[in-house]
């Protein structure tokens, strides 16, 4: 089987010798793409299209064919063809007829035709010919310009005749490797797949970086979308998956940063430490999810004040996206279903965040925070190839309770010190310890080991990933109390 490869349009526009290495890329791309499906795929690259001939056993073989060319950026249209060796306009009416002839019984048609090369008759007489032979030999319900039943296409290329079966959308966009690499921090929310799909489709080899507010559980979750959108979209190309331990920064912007101003400190921390991940990857550019006045921290003051921090571009491509058009879009690509399950982080929430924020203010706060705390989680991160994120996690299974009578069973209340305050919590004849989530690591081991402690948080979000993380440090002593 082959397939015609058309290019997306702004690679046409290009000048000869863009045009050129960016076809080259895409061959490359499409082979890297193909080759597992089909070890001698075949790939010759014409000015105006590429020719894929391939080889498939069965249809699902064929369908997993067409899914990958249908994901790779550069790519506008497909056409899946049969190609003869023709010379006469009476050889194309023969292959015509012989592949389309059946499927036009007691239907209406109309033959289209495109050439290019040196040929002894023009496009509008290869569908005159071809059409009023088809309706002479076929049991056909006749010709119809506008709107027909079937639609024959026949392409023609020099002495080369190809039979369009179907025609597929691509993905258009730029090949990969023909712009700069990027590093898009994900969340794994909708914001941040979208961003990097984006990217991805522009022509940019994406790599991931993930600041780990809440434990393994989060991480788990983003490393399965990550690679989701690596191997649909971007798996012509290895990319680096970068974890960055960021409950120590979370930490000591609870206990240090005006209430206020805790959300747009945080981004700054985090566009520092991208920076520094990006630098040493040789990357230009970081890319976020963020949308103009979708919270606080993304007003056009806030956002200019985050972009201080550092010198390094940030880009920020659904800057003027409305939410719903975002969560479409996730839809389409396939990385909402992952969005959808996401545990929410309920951690860093100010009361009463600062929507216009001052840079001098901002100045004042972070001389309270202890950057070598900062600069023990860049140096903490961890670098991963993309392809290791296929294996998942093994994550420990936690226990819910609600409380019992038991003097060996401890309440540990683990929220933000000015949530635990306005709301306290208190549970009649049961003790309750306050130890909120950033100080667990290091004064979990303080408590007595005899007890069994039940972790609580309003939302059940927070509980449940600390307590994963204590039982992956060794901690069986510890459940989820559910009220």
């Amino acid at each position: 089987m082959k397939f015609i490869i058309k290019l997306h349009p702004e690679i046409t526009i290009k000048s000869r010798s863009v045009r050129q290495r960016m076809c080259k890329l895409l061959q490359g791309n499409i082979r890297t793409v193909l080759t597992p499906l089909d070890e001698n795929v075949k790939i010759r690259s014409d000015w105006d299209k590429l020719i894929v001939r391939t080889n498939f056993f069965t249809d699902e073989h064929r369908q997993e064919m067409i899914q990958a060319l249908a994901c790779i950026p550069g790519i506008q249209a497909f056409l899946e063809v049969q190609e003869h060796q023709v010379a006469t306009l009476d050889e194309i009416l023969t292959h015509t007829e012989q592949a389309f002839g059946a499927s036009l019984a007691g239907k209406t048609f109309c033959v289209r035709a495109k050439r290019r090369g040196q040929q002894i008759f023009s496009s509008l007489d290869v569908e005159r010919y071809v059409g009023g032979g088809l309706n002479q030999r076929c049991n056909t319900a006749g010709v119809k310009l506008k709107n027909p039943d079937v639609q024959v296409n026949l392409e023609l290329d020099g002495e080369r005749l190809y039979l369009v079966n179907q025609q597929y959308a691509g993905l258009g966009g730029y090949p990969i490797a023909t712009q700069e690499s990027v590093l898009s921090l994900m969340s794994g929310g909708y914001d941040s797949g979208v961003s990097s799909y984006q990217f991805i489709k522009r022509g940019s080899r994406v790599h991931y970086c993930f600041f780990n507010l809440g434990g393994d559980e989060h991480e788990a979750g983003v490393r399965e979308v990550v690679y989701y959108l690596w191997k649909k979209y971007g798996s012509s190309h290895r990319v680096k998956f970068i974890s960055v331990p960021f409950e120590g920064v979370v930490g000591e912007i609870l206990e240090k940063v005006d209430n206020g101003y805790m959300g747009v400190i945080l981004k700054r921390m985090m566009m520092r430490a991208g920076a520094v991940v990006a630098e040493r990857l040789g990357i230009n550019a970081l890319v976020t999810g963020e949308a103009m006045g979708q919270v606080s921290s993304q007003t056009v003051t806030n956002l200019n004040v985050i972009d201080q921090v550092t010198n390094t571009l940030i880009m920020r491509p659904l800057v003027a996206y409305d939410k719903q058009d975002i969560i479409d879009v996730a839809r389409q690509i396939g990385t909402a279903a992952y969005a959808e399950k996401m545990p929410e982080y309920c951690g860093v929430i100010s009361k009463n965040p600062t929507i216009k924020a001052k840079l001098g203010r901002v100045a004042e706060e972070e001389s309270h925070f202890d950057f070598g705390v900062l600069d023990a989680a860049i140096e903490a991160a961890v670098v991963d190839d993309i392809r290791k994120l296929e294996q998942k996690w093994q994550l420990p299974e936690v226990e819910f309770s609600k409380g019992s009578d038991d003097v060996a069973e401890v309440i540990l209340d683990i929220r933000a010190p000015e949530e635990e305050e306005e709301t306290p919590l208190a549970v009649p004849g049961r003790k309750v310890v306050v130890m909120p989530f950033f100080k667990l690591s290091s004064q979990f081991t303080e408590l007595d080991p005899s007890k069994t402690y039940l972790l609580y948080c309003a939302r059940g979000v927070m509980s449940r990933l600390q307590a994963i993380h204590l039982k992956e440090q060794g901690f069986d002593n510890v459940k989820v109390y559910k009220p």
